[in-house]
């Protein structure tokens, strides 16, 4: 019996080799199997193939960071240098992984047709394997970001090499997300030299409304390429805690 023909075949032609063999010599039985869930997979929500997927997928994607010790490495020691106190523990990881597919859900939640693709790019492509450990980085400093006030993102953005660029990608949308959400209200922007309480103020925001802000803020693509570029690009973020996080003088808290 002919499952497929595998040289006409757009979907079967697609597959890397290995599965294209795999399918091939699968019994009848099985192959019902593997038409059955496909079917429900199609049919179902984002969020349902999410829960999923995250059930199915996470021990193969927990297994290939446990191989890549190189990174995971790199990225603990840049979470220390960084002052953060997120531990690579597999249990971290694994609320990783199943944040990152609810990501990928938000970030095309309309084109819901591509979010099986993306998540599938991720589980099953050997050059994805230090994405999640990517984006881990890129996440945890992005958050440290959003938890900056003003004054301390200025200084942050003073310290790169690009600075427009930087200020454009990063720091411009975590304040528009400040204004947009309530969090930070700007006073007296017209006064250049103006330093009110609301530049040099900390947001204070729970754990679950920073992740939901962090997500509805920046793609999945840019985060993974932020934590990217610092692991695998010498001197692509510069950050100096003592400088950032010093203290405010009195006068520019005063009103």
């Amino acid at each position: 019996m002919v499952f497929v023909r595998p040289n006409v075949d757009p979907v079967f032609s697609a597959l890397p080799q290995a599965a294209r063999t795999w399918l091939r010599e699968l019994p009848w039985a099985h192959r019902r199997h593997i038409l059955s869930l496909c079917q429900i997979m199609s049919a179902s929500s984002p969020e349902m193939q999410a829960e999923f997927l995250d059930s199915y997928t996470s021990d193969g994607l927990l297994s290939q960071v446990t191989r890549d010790q190189d990174t995971r490495q790199k990225v603990s020691q840049y979470l220390e240098q960084f002052h953060i106190q997120t531990q690579l523990t597999d249990s971290v990881l694994r609320d990783y992984i199943r944040q990152l597919y609810r990501h990928i859900g938000e970030d095309i939640h309309q084109q819901p047709d591509l979010y099986l693709k993306s998540v599938l790019k991720l589980a099953v492509n050997p050059q994805e394997k230090s994405s999640l450990l990517n984006y881990v980085l890129g996440f945890e400093l992005i958050q440290t970001m959003f938890q900056m006030s003003w004054a301390q993102q200025e200084r942050l953005y003073h310290l790169q090499t690009n600075q427009e660029e930087f200020l454009r990608q990063y720091i411009k949308p975590i304040q528009a997300t400040h204004r947009a959400n309530g969090i930070i209200v700007p006073r007296d922007e017209g006064q250049f030299f103006a330093r009110r309480s609301y530049f040099v103020k900390r947001p204070c925001i729970e754990k679950t409304p920073l992740v939901a802000l962090v997500m509805a803020t920046f793609t999945t693509a840019a985060v993974i390429q932020f934590g990217f570029s610092i692991i695998r690009m010498p001197n692509a973020f510069e950050f100096d805690y003592e400088y950032i996080f010093a203290a405010e003088p009195v006068d520019a808290i005063v009103e």
